[in-house]
Parts: structure tokens; C-alpha cells; sequence
């Protein structure tokens, strides 16, 4: 009998552990899902707040540059209402000088055919008299009773000037916005003190290309760059908003953007934001990337022959576009904290003759 009372009571412990572990099992399985639900609960809470976030500014972004842009269209407006009232001032001006002209020229030349008719009046009449003698003795007076009644014409006429309000007007008003407009590509340069030995420079420091002899003898200094093929624009920003444009077509290999002035130029070099480089590349022959860490590959539809470089340095803001169209490329938005210069490598060329063209800044000339 007492081994079947303690058969029981051993089974009902067994009975009573494995309840407990069981439940302790469950109740570990519970927290788990439930510190997963509150992770869960965490990461979308984060993720709402971030969206509101996003919300509130692009909607405070959307009305500042709808601001912006009302304001960049309305200056172009009162540029083409000026223009278009300076332009009708001078032609009213022209008219007025031109019909003032002609008047003058029709009165005087009224008092001349008045005076000819006059002096042709009288030499009918003197050949109109039958009688020698009287006509005889007319003759000796006609010279001075002619006199002043002869006029040479000599007429001098000036075109209305309608070539200066005709032709390809709106070019001819575009040229003339063009001084107004701000920023316009700008006219920059390059630095051959920055200049790696393989590139070649031309004259006026505005075309940049790898050159396949052996490295120029050129003096080493701090501010050359001695591994990468790269160049520096000669001008450092500071401050304020900046604008150029570079040709790349023909090529299959470039990089374009900027470098702070403390960058490294020694050594091999990592183009990328940390390293103080802000800069977009071409590569593979036909892909497009900017030169985040990792790159960000560019969706570009067609080959790119001449890329625009946008700076705000007070807003932090550098952005690329496609210069034929102005379509967006990439940007970048920064704290710059010193002082910036254009970066231009056009890449190794290649015996096969790839990418052999230059790099070229692109200079509007008006």
C-alpha cells in the first residue's frame, strides 16, 4: 500500500515539474514575442514619427519653394517688362527721329518744287514769246530771275532701322537678360600648380586631358596631386552661390565636383565625403554614380555630354545636372567646413583610343 501511495506522489511530482517547466517554457516564449511586439511597437512609432517629420518639412519645403520659384519667375517678368519697355522707348524714339526727319526733308523739299515750278514757269514763258526782239531782250533778265528757282534733288534716305526690332528677337532679348541672370556658368580655370605630371593643360587653363608620354618634369610641391590624374579649379569658395559647366562627351571616364582646399592630394585617394571629396564619376564606360560611401548609382536615361555643378555653400547644398536639359543628377548636402575647390580628373586614356577627349569648362561667352 505504501508503494502505491508513493508511486502517486512521485508521479504527481514529475507530473508537477513538468507542468512548471512547461509553463515556464511558454511563458519564455511569451516574453520573447512580446519584446518583439514592443521592438515592433518601437521601430514603427520611430518610423511615424520620422514620417511626420518628413511630412511637416517637404510641406514647409514646398511652400518655400514655391516661394522661390514665384520669385525667380517674377524677377525674369519684370526683366522681360523692362526690356520689353525699354525696347518700345527706343523704338518710338526711332520713329520720332525718323518722321521728324522725313517731315523736315517733305517741307524743304516743297519750297524747292515750288521755286523749280516757278523757274520753269518762267522759261515757258520766255519761249512761248513769238517776237525776236522781245524775246531777245527777256533773256538778258532771266538769269536773274532764275535764281534760287534750280535745285539739285540729292536726296539721302535712311531705312527705318526694323532690323534692330526684327531678326531672331527673342535671342536678341535673351542676350541682353543674360548680364541680369544670376548664377551663369561661370568663366573658372584650372590650377597647374594642382595639375598631376600626366595631364596636359591647355593655354588658357580651361581644358584638362591625360596625356599618354611619359610625366612632365614638373617640380613636386604639397598642392600636387602625385597618384591621382586630378586638376583643381585655381578659385577657392568661401561663401555665396556658384555655377559652372563641364563638357565630357566622347569620354568613359571622368570624375567632376569638389575638394576642400586642406584635402590630401598624396598617395592614392578615396573620392568620398569623409575624405573631403563631393563629386560625381563616370565609369565602366556608360554607368553613373555619385561618390557616397558606398556609391549611389545615377539614373541617367541618355550618355551625358556636358554636366552642370550647382554650389550653395551657405545652404550646403552642391547638386549635378544633365547641362543639355538641366534634369537633376545627384546632390549633395553638406556642413562645408572650409573652403572648396572644382575637381576635375578625366581618367586615363587608353591605347585603344578610349576616352581620349578632354575635359573641357564650358565658358558662355555673351
Amino acid at each position: 500500500m505504501e508503494n502505491a501511495n508513493g508511486f502517486w506522489r512521485h508521479l504527481g511530482v514529475r507530473l508537477s515539474r513538468t507542468c512548471w517547466l512547461g509553463c515556464q517554457g511558454k511563458q519564455r516564449e511569451l516574453k520573447e514575442q512580446l519584446q518583439a511586439l514592443q521592438d515592433s511597437e518601437r521601430e514603427h512609432t520611430e518610423a511615424l514619427q520620422l514620417l511626420k517629420r518628413q511630412l511637416a518639412e517637404t510641406k514647409s519645403s514646398t511652400k518655400s519653394l514655391r516661394t522661390t520659384i514665384g520669385e525667380a519667375f517674377e524677377r525674369l517678368h519684370r526683366l522681360l517688362r523692362e526690356r520689353q519697355k525699354a525696347m518700345l522707348e527706343e523704338l518710338e524714339a526711332d520713329t520720332a527721329r525718323t518722321l521728324t526727319d522725313i517731315e523736315q526733308k517733305v517741307q524743304r523739299y516743297s519750297q524747292q518744287l515750288r521755286k523749280v515750278q516757278e523757274g520753269a514757269q518762267i522759261l515757258q514763258e520766255r519761249l512761248a514769246e513769238t517776237d525776236r526782239h522781245t524775246f531777245l531782250a527777256g533773256v538778258a533778265s532771266l538769269s536773274e530771275r532764275l535764281k534760287g528757282k534750280t535745285h539739285e534733288t540729292n536726296l539721302t534716305y535712311e531705312d527705318f532701322p526694323t532690323s534692330k526690332y526684327t531678326g531672331p528677337l527673342q535671342y536678341t532679348i535673351w542676350k541682353s537678360l543674360f548680364q541680369d541672370i544670376h548664377p551663369v556658368p561661370a568663366a573658372l580655370t584650372l590650377d597647374p600648380g594642382t595639375a598631376h605630371q600626366r595631364l596636359i593643360l591647355s593655354d588658357d587653363c580651361t581644358i584638362v586631358a591625360y596625356g599618354n608620354l611619359h610625366p612632365q618634369p614638373l617640380q613636386d610641391s604639397p598642392k600636387r596631386f602625385d597618384v591621382e590624374v586630378s586638376v583643381l579649379g585655381s578659385e577657392a569658395f568661401s561663401s555665396g552661390v556658384h555655377y559652372w559647366e563641364v563638357v565630357v562627351a566622347e569620354k568613359t571616364q571622368w570624375v567632376i565636383g569638389l575638394a576642400h582646399e586642406a584635402a590630401s592630394r598624396k598617395g592614392s585617394i578615396q573620392i568620398q565625403p569623409s575624405r573631403g571629396f563631393y563629386c560625381i564619376v563616370m565609369h565602366d564606360g556608360n554607368q553613373y554614380s555619385a561618390c557616397t560611401e558606398p556609391w549611389t548609382r545615377l539614373n541617367v536615361r541618355d550618355k551625358l555630354d556636358k554636366v552642370g555643378v550647382f554650389l550653395d555653400y551657405d545652404q550646403g547644398l552642391l547638386i549635378f545636372y544633365n547641362a543639355d536639359d538641366m534634369s537633376w543628377l545627384y546632390t549633395f548636402r553638406e556642413k562645408f567646413p572650409g573652403k572648396l575647390c572644382s575637381y576635375f580628373s578625366p581618367g586615363q586614356s587608353h591605347a585603344n583610343g578610349k576616352n581620349v577627349q578632354p575635359l573641357r569648362i564650358n565658358t558662355v561667352r555673351i
